[in-house]
């Protein structure tokens, strides 16, 4: 199984792509798109969707998994995070991706086995559960990676349910 995460952003978007063999996770590509604050947003939008699809278009992943969008003090903020969240999912859907959502919450349950964990925690364990050499950064990348983590560890608890139901 391949996982493409998205850590959604205008300004940064993190991505990382986890391959799934049985209980061993290693990365295969991670990264961000970032836009420019100049540029209007439907283009910084646009760079989004385009640059999504042609991850998905080189790596073929089978899985989609990004970050809900959390409540935002800053409605501005949360508006234009939940436009870029939107590009990624449409991208995504155009490709037929099975798609999840974790909230931040569920994200650093299965990561670090705390929900409540800090950046700096998250981050470490992404570096160690992935056998990085160092904390991929920006942090919206390790983010993305987490996302994608997480997504391994909901769909294998999934796969254990439909065993045992049958």
């Amino acid at each position: 199984m391949l996982i493409l995460g998205v850590d959604p952003g205008t300004a940064i978007t993190g991505y990382g792509l986890i391959r799934v063999q049985g209980n061993k996770l290693d990365a295969v590509s991670y990264g961000c798109i970032r836009t420019d604050a100049g540029l209007p947003l439907h283009q910084r939008l646009q760079k989004i969707n385009s640059e999504i699809s042609r991850l998905i278009r080189e790596f073929k992943p089978t899985h989609f998994a990004i970050e809900e969008l959390f409540f935002n003090k800053n409605t501005r903020t949360a508006l234009s995070v939940g436009q870029a969240r939107g590009v990624a999912l449409l991208a995504a859907a155009n490709a037929g991706l099975e798609i999840a959502e974790y909230t931040p919450l569920q994200v650093k349950q299965a990561v670090v086995g705390y929900g409540r964990a800090d950046k700096n925690q998250v981050q470490y364990m992404v570096k160690t559960i992935l056998c990085l050499p160092e904390i991929p950064k920006p942090d919206d990348t390790a983010d993305a990676l987490a996302v994608a983590i997480c997504h391994s560890h909901f769909y294998k608890m999934e796969d254990i349910f439909l065993i045992r139901g049958k």
